[in-house]
């Protein structure tokens, strides 16, 4: 437990990111309807089960339309 709370100010500001990542991404997907590649509900499982920086960034470099 001491390492955990040795590391926490190190975690958080990662964590932060991440749910940031994830609410951004989720809202522009369910705020648009065309993609690059793939549907809504793929790119939903996606951002959501690749939570860890991965699905959120996949899905602005591979499935975000260009404005």
């Amino acid at each position: 437990m001491e390492k955990l709370m040795e590391m926490l100010p190190f975690l958080l500001p990662l964590l932060i990111v991440e749910l940031i990542l994830l609410i951004v991404a989720l809202r522009h997907i369910l705020t648009h309807d065309t993609y690059k590649r793939g549907n809504r509900i793929l790119w939903i499982v996606v951002v959501i089960v690749g939570m860890n920086y991965v699905g959120p960034i996949a899905y602005f470099l591979l499935g975000k339309e260009e404005a």
